[in-house]
């Protein structure tokens, strides 16, 4: 088995893998000889199959797995003799030439790999963000109090003006914390996805989304989605590179907490905070089975972590804003 290496750039090698009849002879022999010891035919014992005919039969279906499973071994070979950090998986090649599939042939087959870019990116003082303190406008104001006494009218519930005009206050206030909280994370997110300064392989990345996929999402679906896939896999790699600075690592305790987290978030939408640890135990346990559900919530962990300590890397300032100023922002 031979390797070609074409380096065409930095994060792109192109692959010839050449496979010579040496390298799979031995496999399609005893794959053969495992074929004519169960193969069962009309006019013939167990066992006693002519190979002629076993290989008439099953031979290019045994020549093509004993080919594959060269191309498996020769390219995981190729990647850990030269200790390459692979993006996806190797695609083939859309310059691959016809392949005639004929036992005793040399076959070639060439692969396109991409590698994950290398990550520098450091947080300071330097690093300065806001932290926005919004007020609102009295005409907003005026709107929430005039929406708020129909609702209690509707209910027929008597509320003093002074007491709807407190409780409009503390619904902003909250409502604007988590806003800006919000801004914040954003900010500090596409700051740094910003000073990294990532290039990616975009060209194999939209064909590996493709074929990752089977074909159920399509060219057009990934080529209008892909910014955004861009924008949040570099901030994946950014994430990741400050975990390992700062050897972070998550734990299955994290991983069960944000799931606690999450189940009583979402009973909360309905109104419901008072839970019983039954039913939220259950519902965590349902999460904990499903491996993309502990992908997801990994990922929340982790986003959580570096945020929170970026948070106290970076310097924050506060910042005064009216409500339409900040609306503005987004």
């Amino acid at each position: 088995m031979n390797f070609e290496k074409k380096q065409i750039d930095a994060l792109n090698i192109e692959l010839t893998l050449d496979i010579k009849k040496e390298d799979y002879a031995e496999k399609v022999r005893k794959a053969l000889a495992a074929r004519k010891r169960t193969a069962e035919f009309k006019g013939f014992r167990k066992g006693m199959v002519p190979e002629s005919l076993i290989r008439r039969v099953y031979g290019d279906q045994i020549l093509a797995e004993a080919v594959n499973e060269c191309i498996s071994a020769g390219l995981q070979q190729f990647i850990e003799e030269n200790k390459l950090n692979v993006l996806g998986e190797p695609l083939a090649s859309e310059h691959q030439p016809e392949v005639e599939w004929k036992d005793g042939n040399d076959f070639s087959f060439i692969f396109d790999i991409a590698l994950y870019p290398e990550v520098k990116v450091e947080a300071g003082k330097a690093d300065s963000f806001n932290r926005y303190e919004i007020s609102a406008s009295a005409k907003e104001k005026k709107g929430m109090v005039e929406n708020l006494k129909k609702f209690y009218a509707e209910k027929k519930e008597e509320k003093a003006d002074a007491d709807v005009e407190k409780e409009v206050d503390e619904r902003l206030e909250g409502q604007y914390k988590q806003e800006a909280e919000w801004q914040l994370t954003k900010d500090i997110r596409d700051h740094f996805v910003k000073k990294a300064d990532i290039a990616l392989p975009e060209a194999f990345l939209k064909r590996w989304l493709f074929e990752a996929n089977g074909g159920k999402v399509s060219k057009e679906d990934i080529e209008k989605d892909f910014e955004g896939f861009l924008a949040d896999f570099r901030w994946q790699l950014v994430r990741g590179a400050f975990m390992k600075a700062w050897d972070y690592k998550i734990e299955q305790k994290d991983i069960e907490e944000e799931a606690h987290n999450f189940v009583h978030y979402q009973y909360a939408m309905y109104g419901m905070s008072e839970l019983p640890h039954e039913l939220v135990d259950n519902a965590v346990k349902g999460m904990l089975e499903d491996r993309k559900q502990v992908e997801r919530l990994a990922e929340q962990v982790e986003d959580r972590k570096v945020i929170s300590r970026l948070k106290d890397e970076v310097t924050i300032k506060a910042k005064k804003i009216t409500s339409e100023k900040f609306r503005e922002l987004k």
